[in-house]
């Protein structure tokens, strides 16, 4: 039954994530999501419906504009490849539930956050915020606890206290993303956050062997590792923190 669902899902997912594109496109310029259509940012021509259609159309195009063969970003059809790729996979795992739905909307709120602060190294306060407040009311009134609570402030509150430590390292758009993770998450944020750094110094420590003491003026963007994280943690992190626990 997950697996006809989770089929049935594929084609609004990668609906979504053509949506996705457009949210994280606009919403740093602060421009309306519905208006103008979605155009070519070479030409300005208007994108046809036929080439739009998520993923295909990037490879029927061979990754150029019909009109005027500008390149299109191959950053695209990964958003909504991987967009659809998660929908999926919570399906599979949670089934057709409200808590399936939810997780979906909160992987797709990843995905938008990860794109921007990598193009623009912000969290856009207009997504995050009301984004919290949603998934903190939705969790709770699907599993009443207090645990999604505790767990946005104690994630968001561990991010500060290291914003004053260290802020060049890390900013206050990083500290309402764990609003966002704890919500949802609980307890198992402080798998996302382990997870999340750990995975963030990777990069930084490519960028010190490649540029020692300069590097420390180049920002990495936090927000895709923390989200790749707080997924990780959605789909196991219950498992992985309870293992965690018995080592001791």
């Amino acid at each position: 039954m997950n697996a006809a669902a989770a089929a049935f899902v594929l084609a609004p997912a990668l609906a979504l994530g053509s949506f996705l594109n457009v949210v994280s496109a606009r919403v740093p310029a602060r421009r309306s999501l519905l208006r103008p259509p979605s155009s070519c940012g070479g030409c300005d021509q208007e994108i046809l419906w036929r080439d739009n259609i998520p993923v295909l159309s990037y490879f029927l195009l061979r990754g150029r504009c019909r009109h005027c063969s500008a390149q299109i970003s191959p950053l695209y059809p990964a958003v909504e490849a991987g967009t659809a790729a998660l929908a999926v996979a919570c399906v599979v795992a949670f089934g057709p539930t409200a808590y399936a739905a939810l997780a979906v909307g909160f992987c797709a709120l990843l995905v938008t956050l990860s794109v921007i602060d990598a193009q623009h190294r912000i969290v856009p306060n207009r997504i995050v915020l009301p984004a919290a407040a949603i998934v903190l009311v939705a969790r709770t009134l699907l599993e009443p606890s207090p645990a999604w609570l505790l767990g946005a402030i104690g994630a968001s509150g561990f991010l500060f206290l290291a914003v004053l430590a260290h802020p060049k390292g890390l900013g206050m758009g990083d500290v309402k993303l764990a609003l966002l993770l704890g919500a949802m998450l609980g307890a198992t944020v402080s798998v996302a956050l382990f997870i999340g750094f750990l995975a963030a110094l990777v990069p930084a420590f490519v960028l010190f062997s490649r540029h020692g003491s300069a590097a420390r003026k180049m920002a990495v963007p936090l927000v895709p590792f923390l989200s790749a994280g707080a997924v990780i943690s959605l789909f196991v992190g219950e498992r992985l923190l309870e293992g965690y626990l018995t080592l001791f």
